[in-house]
């Protein structure tokens, strides 16, 4: 299956371009990597990565996407792509969690034993998921949940390596590891849970909430 890969949901932003076969080997994979987040032009990204693998837009089979938790604005840029792809093309689409990304990017870098993947959170708070990494892989054992950065800060067990985009702005000797659009590519060829484009959402662990404004009070002097 022809894949193409959109990795978005940090600072460093990644597409790739992979033909493997489901369980098989690779035929081809490449990858283009840019820093600069909202600076980043995605089309150029892919259109550079499709150039080097000699592969026209038609030819892709699926797109699968990094839905985060990271950067919304990153993330929602890559689901819009990958709707558009689907409605032109009847492409399939696969979402996949950019924290397993990120473990299986540390298991590539050759990290092992109990791996904690941090993301910025905003407010304080970080995204952490913990999996235990072997020569098979990453193994998660507490899934994703909302954590107060002071609160890992004094609760880090001894020996426990921390990872992530930016994990080093809490924890000094924390490894810095992105989620990488090749290892997307790699995990998505051994999935077949397509989903269609208007129920790709960013995964967000907080509730959503609105407020309403209060309607605008008119006086004489704003009327005048």
């Amino acid at each position: 299956m022809k894949i193409l890969a959109l990795e978005f949901s940090s600072p460093q932003r990644s597409v790739a371009f992979l033909d493997a076969m489901p369980g098989g080997p690779a035929l081809y994979a490449g990858e283009v990597v840019r820093s600069g987040g909202r600076a980043t032009p995605a089309f150029a990204l892919i259109e550079e990565v499709l150039a080097q693998a000699g592969v026209e837009r038609e030819a892709i089979e699926c797109v699968a996407v990094g839905l985060g938790p990271g950067s919304y604005h990153g993330i929602r840029v890559a689901i819009a792509l990958a709707q558009g792809w689907q409605l032109a093309r009847g492409t399939l689409l696969l979402g996949l969690s950019s924290a397993e990304c990120i473990a299986a990017q540390a298991h590539a870098d050759g990290l092992h034993g109990h791996v904690t993947v941090a993301v910025d959170a905003q407010r304080d708070e970080l995204y952490v998921a913990d999996y235990e990494i072997d020569g098979a892989g990453p193994r998660e054992v507490r899934p994703l949940r909302l954590a107060a950065v002071k609160q890992m800060q004094s609760e880090r067990k001894a020996g426990r390596v921390l990872v992530g985009p930016e994990v080093t702005n809490w924890f000094a000797d924390g490894r810095v590891v992105f989620p990488r659009a090749e290892t997307l590519s790699r995990l998505a060829a051994n999935r077949t849970d397509f989903i269609a484009g208007e129920k790709l959402e960013p995964i967000y662990l907080r509730a959503t909430s609105f407020v309403k404004a209060k309607p605008p009070t008119f006086t004489h002097e704003t009327a005048r």
